[in-house]
């Protein structure tokens, strides 16, 4: 397999902004697994159009938290943040994710099958926390996050600088099971709603680690005294940390594709449908389809509290929003780059039918090769560049 060509730097557009954007405004970023790449290409065309950039608010969820963690905590501007983020995704491996040799694999699946043949029987050691071992991704984050002692001490620099007011990162409670969003800001208010709740946090690479454990795959993460997992899990108002933190304009990159009336009529499989079909429709009920419903709601209550005087609204008002998603089907995508997986992962994949179906979107979560992710950064890119007027209006009205 030819090397891949090094990713060229980001430069300014021509027609750039020195502007430091609206200061009201927070960027939410959902889960998706692989599919946060598309949000870094999203990111590289506003930061050429816009490189002196601040998002007082930022909000990660999932995979998402990663790219959110290095935009909050990067020292240098909005340029130079999305150019490492755009490295850190260019560059990234399966195995800078997790452990793919096929001993480990199948170890692991060994040791799942005994502890679920063994009637609870086994000593509680050798549970399985996770199909695969996350510690790789520990360590790449660390690095690309600058982490001291695990802490993303940027977080706090930004901070005081006035560059950041807050950053949130969200997460499910596997000891409770209620949804915990880890907010580290300046005078931000806890509140809590049923099965979601707040906690303040000097953030760590354990909170992203927390975040993006994908459920079973990846191993559960302990913060204090619980263990969590992946935040997307039950999170049914993604939008909802932003507007608590104080913003009152919210920029959303989603990663869900949205298929016209004739792409939903027509049939993804042609027999009985494979445990990856399956598997593929809970995971983007899961991590996708609840930032397209809490957009949905918002646009509705937008439009109702624009029909009501202000003086009956209760302090309640419109809150601008703007919803980014991909052009093209992300998990069809996933089908052309099957190949250049590792033998053992890519053996199970196909035992759980990826070759069955043609949006595979359970592949697409998990395809973290650099070709892959390159091109859904260059789709997130093309995207943002079609819909160029509409974000100018948004960062600037």
């Amino acid at each position: 397999m030819s090397a891949l060509p090094s990713l060229a730097p980001l430069e300014a557009l021509p027609n750039s902004s020195s502007s430091t954007g609206p200061e009201d405004i927070a960027l939410v970023m959902g889960g998706g697994g692989a599919r946060a790449a598309y949000q870094v290409g999203f990111l590289r065309y506003l930061a050429r159009r816009f490189p002196q950039l601040s998002f007082p608010y930022i909000h990660g969820v999932s995979a998402g938290a990663i790219n959110a963690a290095l935009l909050a905590s990067h020292h240098g501007n909005f340029l130079q943040a999305v150019s490492e983020l755009s490295t850190l995704w260019g560059d990234l491996r399966m195995e800078d994710v997790f452990r793919v040799d096929g001993r480990g694999l199948a170890g692991n699946a060994l040791r799942w099958l005994r502890q679920l043949g063994g009637g609870g029987m086994g000593h509680r050691a050798s549970h399985v926390r996770g199909l695969v071992d996350t510690q790789p991704l520990r360590g790449y984050l660390t690095e690309a996050l600058h982490a001291v002692d695990g802490e993303l001490t940027g977080v706090q620099a930004n901070l005081e600088r006035a560059r950041l007011k807050a950053l949130a990162i969200t997460t499910t409670s596997y000891s409770s099971g209620s949804t915990v969003t880890w907010v580290q800001g300046r005078a931000i208010e806890p509140w809590s709603r049923p099965q979601r709740i707040t906690l303040h946090a000097t953030m760590t690479v354990e909170h992203i680690m927390a975040s993006a454990a994908l459920p079973l795959l990846f191993p559960a993460v302990q913060l204090g005294d619980g263990w969590y997992g992946d935040g997307g899990i039950r999170l049914t108002a993604p939008l909802s940390p932003a507007l608590h933190m104080g913003a009152r304009r919210i920029l959303a990159v989603s990663t869900r594709y949205d298929r016209t009336a004739a792409e939903w009529a027509e049939s993804s499989i042609r027999a009985y449908p494979p445990p990856a079909q399956v598997a593929g429709v809970l995971l983007n009920a899961v991590f996708l389809d609840q930032l397209d419903n809490d957009a949905l709601r918002m646009e509705r209550l937008n439009r109702l509290l624009e029909a009501i005087p202000e003086v009956e609204r209760h302090g309640l008002r419109p809150v601008k929003l703007l919803v980014l998603r991909p052009s093209r089907d992300l998990g069809k995508l996933s089908s052309q780059f099957e190949t250049q997986l590792p033998r053992g992962i890519r053996f199970l994949t196909r035992g759980l039918g990826t070759r069955e179906t043609k949006s595979p979107d359970v592949l697409s979560l998990i395809l973290f090769q650099p070709r892959y992710l390159r091109a859904l950064m260059e789709i997130g890119e093309a995207d943002a560049h079609a819909r160029a007027d509409e974000i100018a209006a948004f960062m600037t009205s």
